[in-house]
């Protein structure tokens, strides 16, 4: 077994968030428009944004964003290739800890998305 439960974990904090916003109904509304407004096609896609996301929460070491961006890249149409690729420009530009972290996000995929291991 993992050492994370991603699915568990997504459930989880998908709960927490949802009380945090009704504790802090202005904010959570404003936070979701940011992210709404950050993600919607432009120059770059909603893909290639999510990617970026999901980069910055390995980065950050956020367990959290790791399972909620590995969920968001893969709707807009991400691959575990894509992501692993990605996890290599993370690794690259934080060692040792962003390859643990990168590890993480791959194991999310795996987990979330019945994909077996590479």
């Amino acid at each position: 077994m993992a050492a994370t439960d991603w699915k568990h974990l997504n459930d989880q904090t998908n709960a927490r968030m949802a009380v945090m916003r009704k504790s802090i109904p202005n904010t959570a509304k404003g936070f979701a428009e940011l992210a709404k407004a950050a993600i919607e096609p432009g120059v770059l896609d909603s893909k290639t944004k999510e990617l970026i996301a999901l980069a910055l929460g390995v980065a950050a070491r956020c367990d959290g964003c790791i399972v909620f961006h590995v969920r968001a890249a893969v709707k807009y149409g991400a691959t575990r290739e894509e992501i692993a690729e990605a996890m290599g420009v993370v690794i690259y530009l934080g060692g040792g800890p962003a390859a643990i972290y990168a590890a993480e996000a791959l194991s999310a995929y795996d987990q979330l998305f019945g994909q077996p291991a590479a």
